[in-house]
């Protein structure tokens, strides 16, 4: 993987040319916001089953060495309650059809609907560099550690 990998990026919905192609909204942004690439304004009922929404591109990473994680906007998840279905989606280096948005609203049932409006950033696209390591199957590992088998709580509060 090089230091600022080539991603090709494909446009699927025109309309991304008027609303903005993804880009990163900071000199520091970690991802590219995605938007919804709706038809018409989709309101989310609390609690409701997730729904796929349409991001209107495709990346292409074709390095083993990526991953891109689509992740949801900190503002809209704390201040919405809007999330991601699956809390994280993995969009791996050989996948190169539209990205989907799986998006929930966690906010208890009874609290009001949040519409998403064709065009709204709702989610963002994060890239990372992946390890793949070699794997060697041992009946005995090579080292201990000082945390050894300790598992969930072993470190305490």
């Amino acid at each position: 993987m090089t230091l600022t990998p080539r991603i090709e990026l494909k446009i699927l919905d025109p309309r991304l040319h008027d609303w903005g192609l993804p880009r990163y909204q900071t000199a520091m942004s970690a991802g590219i916001d995605l938007h919804a690439c709706i038809d018409a304004p989709l309101a989310l009922q609390p609690q409701a089953p997730a729904v796929l929404i349409p991001s209107g591109i495709a990346v292409l990473m074709n390095d083993p060495h990526l991953v891109a994680f689509l992740l949801a906007r900190s503002g809209l998840g704390h201040k919405k309650g809007l999330v991601l279905g699956q809390a994280v989606g993995t969009i791996d280096a050989d996948y190169a059809d539209q990205i989907f948005i799986s998006a929930w609203l966690r906010t208890p049932p009874g609290s009001g609907t949040f519409t998403i409006n064709p065009g709204d950033r709702i989610a963002q696209l994060v890239f990372l560099p992946i390890a793949r390591p070699e794997f060697a199957v041992v009946d005995t590992f090579s080292a201990q550690t000082e945390r050894g088998l300790g598992g969930f709580g072993s470190t305490g509060v």
